[in-house]
């Protein structure tokens, strides 16, 4: 936490006068009152006192951990215990090449961690960043600028179009006001904003007479009274809660922190098994007993089973990248493999972020709209009840009648880009850029025309006017805003042929109800002439007397690729939950569009009035929530986390930041999120685009799977070993392998066959499967019964060549040499059963699909050469040369073991006992 000068009101008192508990309930004269001030500021002193006691509107910083203790924390893992474990039985042999290669392992994996860590720390800097430079205040009644951290309740403060809020403000004065939220509430359009007090339940979008630390003004200017700063803002709540989010573990953290016991366990407890018969069953003497302990403990420790998991996952990392998913956490990979339900926010994630105009309605027909964001590319057609055909300037006037006004009175432009793809941009306002597109679209160029004079678009009247002169020197007024404002102002309409008629209130009504219905923002277009020699237009000149040209119905579109990435999903059985800041009737109508479900939606406020268990009651249900706040958002992830739902959640805000660190999985839009969005996230998206997400999905099963075929590969190689110097131990027989060449086989097949394995494509129905369970084991007991038969079979295999060899007279470094080629072939031929875990590999499909089987292959084949007739091998590890028979009765053997794994697959899927797959639908081919 920060030092008591970063905390703000809350933390002083009544040193400092308080604003009304919720001040945009109250009227603006009540506000300056409770904070002590008035139309002339504060005083410089009185603003130095309150500065005294409430501290600099800045948000604390948080108390780090010691280096020490942040470093230490990443060996707090049994795998790495257990590499630290094996290091140190290492040392008793002395053998310090293997105790230094083994640290370095544990080091890299705790160096991995270490680079990764703080990322709430980077969140919250992210946040700070944010934050205005200077204000502009009013003091000793003149108005002056001061550095942001100065600011303090009860200071007036005046913002413009570009300014950057400083601290939360109650409006006193606002002109024109306009304020992007997007950052905070998640609205894809700027805010408007007034002076009107509005209901105390109110949500922080609906909240029209307050301004918010950390957001932008689009245009106009407003006055208005400090509130709040530092921690006590709405920015500065945000802030507290990333802090006080606790990092949940991931699935694949928690399988295989749960797998390393118990193989520690198992390794601790026939260890003393071991020890007690040699010592008395055998006499072994202490020494011995000591020399063969250490060597099964080596043989037991799959010391290259983390290594495998960081290097199986880093390259998962590189192939999401490649997907323009940037993961920024190793785990994270896999656990969207594991996901069962996506949050998702709506704006720029599953739509555009580009305002479109889909529908015009005049007094007789209906036309849809084409194409989606800015660019001027579609068509208009009349509605299919209508005709369907695709519209004629000259056959349809009434058409023309609304672009035309939606084309002139508006500020906006489109221009290319620039870019390669011959894109295009928006110069203005997001829905004037829908208009302007519109008119494009329908044909409609206002070559010619000239304006004279307009009135802006202001809060108060809801509407803009234009005074224009075509291209016949005719001057004409054109009206576009809010429809209930436009339709008090007309007495006429236009009609199909472009005739005046007589307006029909209610029939208009009832088309802007059904626009309203259908999520889309609607705007109303209107017209009328203007005597010659006029110059200029006001407020009073469209009171009444207006044409009614028609309504349009504009919504920012959904990606088309978004749309079939959430029919991907539910295929794979993730569930896609939209929550948004958006109102209810947009999300609805976006949700219904998406194909996320069906159409019942949650509001802020309806989540407000429920309790914890009653939102855990239904959160399973509903899968769109509009009005939402940052604690609303943690809330409905932890309630579904509380049904062990494994949630990914997206946003681009910083009011997404909370939500997204409580996530299994926080995910963050990379163009068009906020830096503490991005710092706070697991994974960033390049292009912003949900499909990209099912992709990393898709990739994140891949990598468990095979995460899991290593390690059902790796585990053989440590029973047949363990089990080789169990039994010589247990039977009083001399030891088949010396510890120097366990370790030999570890490094080998570790470097070569069980990287193989994660380079393993996708199955093909892998996108097809339930989500695995949160509780499934990273191998369950079919598989583990595969590792005990495998296990028995090599390491049989071994013992049979060791001793055979050695009851004809063989000497101890060749038969030795014998048994670590048999081990090495052995696990060569398994790995062609781990291919495929559930369909046999009697087929050509486990010869294709994966390159990197052969490179390994030939690798292992290479290296075990130089380990048989290399002299320096025989120095260091004590091997000695064998001849081709020795090779070959090893390959026959190791083709047994093949053959024999291949019949137990056989009998399991015969007799119904083959690995359950809750999470799997019917085995597929590899390539």
């Amino acid at each position: 936490m920060g030092s008591p000068s970063d905390l703000g009101p809350a933390a002083v008192g009544t040193a400092v006068p308080s604003p009304p508990e919720a001040p945009w309930s109250s009227p603006p004269a009540e506000v300056l009152a409770a904070l002590g001030s008035g139309h002339a500021g504060l005083s410089a002193e009185e603003a130095a006192d309150r500065l005294e006691a409430v501290g600099p509107n800045r948000l604390s910083t948080v108390q780090r951990d010691p280096l020490w203790k942040r470093v230490a924390v990443h060996f707090d893992d049994v795998l790495i215990e257990i590499l630290l474990v094996a290091a140190v039985l290492k040392a008793f042999l002395a053998d310090w090449v293997d105790v230094t290669v083994i640290l370095a392992v544990a080091v890299i994996n705790a160096a991995v961690g270490f680079v990764q860590e703080g990322r709430a720390e980077k969140a919250l800097e992210g946040i700070r960043r944010m934050l205005s430079a200077s204000a502009q205040v009013r003091r000793d009644d003149a108005w002056t600028e001061i550095g942001a951290d100065g600011v303090v309740p009860g200071d007036l403060l005046r913002v413009g179009s570009g300014d950057r809020v400083p601290a939360d403000v109650r409006l006193l004065r606002a002109t024109n006001l306009r304020v992007d939220e997007s950052a905070l509430t998640g609205e894809s359009v700027p805010a408007d904003k007034g002076v009107d007090a509005v209901p105390e339940g109110a949500g922080i979008g609906d909240r029209t007479d307050m301004l918010f630390s950390g957001t932008l003004v689009a245009a106009g200017q407003g006055v208005g009274v400090v509130t709040t700063t530092g921690r006590a803002t709405e920015i500065g709540r945000i802030q507290t809660m990333i802090s006080e989010v606790q990092a949940l573990e991931t699935p694949l953290t928690r399988r295989l922190d749960r797998f390393g016991k118990i193989l520690a366990a198992g390794i601790v407890a026939m260890a003393l098994v071991m020890v007690a018969v040699g010592r008395f069953v055998h006499g072994f003497g202490v020494d011995e007993l000591i020399s063969a302990s250490i060597g099964f403990a080596v043989a037991a420790v799959p010391e290259g089973l983390p290594a495998l998991v960081t290097i199986t996952l880093a390259l998962g990392v590189q192939q999401m990248a490649r997907r323009r998913a940037i993961t920024r956490k190793l785990p994270a990979v896999e656990t969207l493999g594991s996901v069962t339900t996506i949050c998702s926010d709506k704006t720029g994630t599953l739509t555009k972020n580009e305002m479109t105009a889909r529908t015009v309605r005049t007094a007789a027909r209906s036309f849809l709209v084409s194409g989606a964001g800015y660019a001027p590319h579609g068509v208009v057609e009349l509605a299919p009840d209508h005709g369907g055909r695709p519209v004629d300037p000259d056959a349809d006037p009434d058409l023309v009648a609304v672009a035309e006004v939606m084309m002139l009175c508006n500020d906006a432009r489109i221009v290319p880009d620039g870019s390669d793809e011959g894109g295009w941009a928006l110069v203005g306002e997001p829905t004037e850029g829908a208009l302007r597109s519109l008119g494009h679209k329908a044909g409609i160029e206002p070559a010619g025309w000239r304006r004279v004079d307009l009135v802006p678009f202001e809060s108060d009247t809801k509407f803009m006017v234009t005074l224009d002169e075509d291209p016949d020197g005719l001057l004409h007024v054109h009206l576009k805003g809010a429809p209930d404002h436009v339709l008090d102002r007309c007495t006429t309409q236009v009609g199909p042929d472009g005739s005046a008629q007589p307006l029909d209130r209610a029939f208009w009504d009832a088309q802007i109800d059904a626009l309203g219905e259908q999520g889309l923002r609607v705007l109303a277009a209107a017209r009328s002439a203007a005597p010659d020699g006029t110059t200029e237009v006001d407020v009073p000149d469209v009171d009444g007397g207006m044409e009614l040209c028609g309504l349009v119905g504009i919504l920012d579109p959904p990606r088309p690729e978004a749309v079939d990435a959430i029919a991907r999903c539910r295929d794979a059985g993730v569930q896609v939950t939209m929550i948004t800041g958006d109102h209810a009737g947009t999300a609805i109508s976006v949700g219904r569009e998406m194909g996320i479900g069906d159409t019942a939606v949650l509001t802020g406020a309806e989540l407000e009035a429920m309790s914890d268990a009653e939102l855990r009651a239904v959160v399973r249900d509903v899968h769109v929530y509009a009005r939402t706040s940052p604690e609303h958002k943690i809330r409905i992830v932890s309630a579904l986390q509380a049904h062990d739902e494994v949630v990914a959640m997206t946003g681009d805000g910083v009011n997404d930041a909370p939500a997204l660190t409580q996530a299994d999985v926080g995910v963050a839009m990379g163009i068009k999120g906020t830096e503490a969005t991005k710092e706070a996230a697991d994974v960033v998206l390049a292009d912003d685009n949900f499909a990209t997400i099912e992709r990393a999905v898709e990739e994140g099963r891949r990598i468990y799977d095979n995460i899991r075929k290593s390690v059902l590969f790796l585990l053989p190689t440590n029973g047949a070993e363990s089990l080789v110097m169990l039994v010589a131990v247990l039977f009083g027989l001399a030891l088949p392998l010396e510890p120097v060449q366990v370790l030999w086989i570890n490094l080998i097949t570790a470097i070569t066959l069980t990287l193989a394995l994660a380079y393993e494509p996708a199955e093909r129905d892998i996108m097809a499967r339930p989500p695995r369970p949160a509780d499934t084991p990273i191998l369950d007991g079919v598989l583990l019964r595969r590792v005990v038969l495998v296990s028995l079979l090599i390491g049989g295999a071994t013992l049979f060549l060791f001793y055979t060899a050695r009851a004809s007279g063989v000497p101890v470094p060749e038969a030795q040499t014998v048994a670590v080629t048999m081990l090495a072939l052995g696990q060569l031929a398994y790995l062609f059963n781990s291919r495929l875990l559930d369909r046999s590999s009697l087929t050509v499909d486990v010869l294709r699909g994966n390159p990197a089987v052969w490179i390994s292959v030939a690798v292992l084949l290479l290296l075990q050469a130089a380990f048989v007739y290399a002299p320096f091998m025989h120095t260091w590890f004590g091997s000695a040369p064998i001849g081709p028979a020795d090779w070959a009765v090893a390959a026959a053997l190791a083709a047994v073991v093949f053959v024999l794994v291949e019949g137990a697959k056989w009998w399991g899927r015969r007799h119904g006992r083959s690995r359950p797959r809750p999470e799997h639908a019917p085995s597929s081919d590899v390539s």
